[in-house]
């Protein structure tokens, strides 16, 4: 049929149902839209956008989330095409395992564990800060030893850095998160339901409530100028910014992890993916409005940014509701990113890429039990003692380059695969896909060298695994 990889498009509806019988099909359209949610609306929201605006773009985020919006379109567009031909778990690995064959394949998977694995550890951090925040506000300081690690220096309520021994919060969110994945998908789907609608509630009323009192001073100057270096203001720094912020838009491909656990998946695949996506786009671009127009941007670059938003309005119950309500929507975030990454280690390990301990499923919950529990100890650590603006940049390039892989996937498909029966259909390829890995390209590179080194290495630890150990184990299909 052409493409010469150890999977075949042939194959994949027999795959389908031969797993069956180990992943339950309960989800429906609206319940992976709130997947999409849960995972999309978090500390890219929150927190990262707080720090791109003060380091790199100022008021002109507006026009990086614009930017990441539309690399996100076109990547969704490819995604929702191949979710619908090929319902397996496994989002951009098993689309790159069938088009682009098995080392490709694998060297997807291992990015994606920087999208998802480090990708919670990053919101984690996130909503170990809230939680400080939140406690302080009504009387109480947890240790500063237990709050912060000592290569990550955390602000405090009373705006000192601190340094500590360890960010014990961030690791108990990662432990009860995982437990609530280990104990079933439909129990998980319920969880995220009602943690995503206390999410976009709050976010409407910081909207309504904050646009009442924005400064316009703040919007000026809406394009600081550069300060000299490539990515410090200016244009370079509005990409730089979307590079950056690309993170907040992580989680709608996450939805297409969840394929052997959706109902008529080629359907309710895009479904899930471009309503996620669109419905967050709208909330992102007013949200920052509201934000930037509270409290000027150079003030932004905490952790917290948003709490301190808050207190420019009149309103002390605000605070702190606001507060839990986003400690709330974090969870579902760090919920949804490691089912996405446990799917994810399931589906190479079920290919013999991974040890088999990676594929084994609860005999009662039929969830993948045994990478859920190995994400614990590896998101835990990082999410103990990691920086934030490393893990969120590092998050963002290895999402950027597997969103390319994904629509240079769509494009090799339509070439070698025509005939394929497709629910969904990207419109004016190849321009959509070549747009869409135009932009993650220009993303990818607007990032700094110290990201790029740091991706350069990880992709290389990734090839000395899979020479020792994957492709020896490699299950001929």
């Amino acid at each position: 049929m052409g493409i010469l990889t150890r999977k075949t498009l042939e194959s994949v509806d027999e795959a389908s149902e031969a797993n069956k019988n180990q992943l339950k099909r309960v989800l429906g359209p609206f319940q992976l839209i709130l997947f999409g949610i849960g995972a999309i609306v978090g500390a890219g929201l929150f927190s990262i956008t707080g720090i791109a605006a003060a380091e790199h773009a100022g008021p002109a985020i507006l026009l990086s989330f614009l930017i990441a919006a539309i690399g996100c379109a076109f990547a969704g567009l490819c995604y929702s095409e191949l979710a619908s031909m090929i319902p397996i778990a496994g989002s951009a690995y098993t689309y790159a395992y069938i088009t682009m064959g098995e080392l490709t394949a694998w060297m997807i998977g291992w990015t994606l564990i920087l999208e998802y694995a480090i990708g919670a550890a990053t919101v984690s951090i996130s909503w170990s800060a809230y939680l400080i925040s939140f406690l302080h506000d009504v009387g109480i300081d947890l240790p500063v030893a237990l709050i912060a690690s000592p290569w990550n220096p955390t602000p405090l309520p009373d705006g000192t850095l601190a340094t500590g021994i360890i960010n014990l919060p961030a690791l108990m969110i990662v432990i009860i998160a995982s437990c609530v994945l280990i104990m079933g998908i439909k129990n998980s789907a319920y969880v995220n339901a009602v943690i995503v609608s206390l999410k976009i509630g709050v976010i409407l009323i910081f909207i309504a409530v904050g646009i009442q009192y924005i400064n316009f001073e703040n919007y000026s100057p809406f394009i600081p100028e550069n300060e000299g270096t490539f990515g410090t203001f200016g244009w370079s720094g509005i990409f730089r910014a979307a590079g950056i912020i690309f993170f907040a838009y992580i989680g709608f491909d996450s939805v297409s992890t969840a394929s052997q656990e959706t109902i008529n998946p080629q359907k309710n695949m895009p479904r899930g993916i471009l309503g996620s996506l669109v419905i967050c786009t709208i909330l992102y671009v007013l949200f920052a409005f509201v934000m930037l127009g509270l409290v000027s941007y150079t003030r932004l670059g905490v952790a917290a940014p948003v709490a301190l938003a808050i207190d420019q309005t009149p309103y002390p119950w605000l605070s702190w509701a606001i507060k839990l309500a986003i400690l709330a929507g974090f969870t579902s975030v760090i919920l949804v990113l490691l089912l996405g990454q446990s799917r994810i280690f399931y589906a190479m390990a079920h290919d013999g890429l991974l040890p088999p301990f990676f594929a084994r499923v609860h005999p009662k919950w039929k969830t993948p039990w045994g990478a859920s529990l190995i994400l614990v100890p590896l998101v835990g650590l990082v999410s103990a003692f990691a920086p934030l603006s490393v893990v969120g940049n590092m998050t963002s390039i290895g999402t950027l380059l597997a969103f390319s892989l994904v629509c240079a996937g769509v494009l090799i498909l339509r070439y070698t695969h025509p005939e394929y029966p497709r629910a969904f259909r990207v419109p004016f390829v190849p321009l959509f896909p070549l747009l869409g890995i135009a932009t993650c390209m220009i993303m990818m590179f607007s990032l700094n060298v110290e990201t790029w080194l740091r991706l350069i290495l990880w992709l290389a630890i990734g090839l000395l695994l899979y020479y020792f150990y994957s492709r020896h184990h490699a299950i001929a299909k």
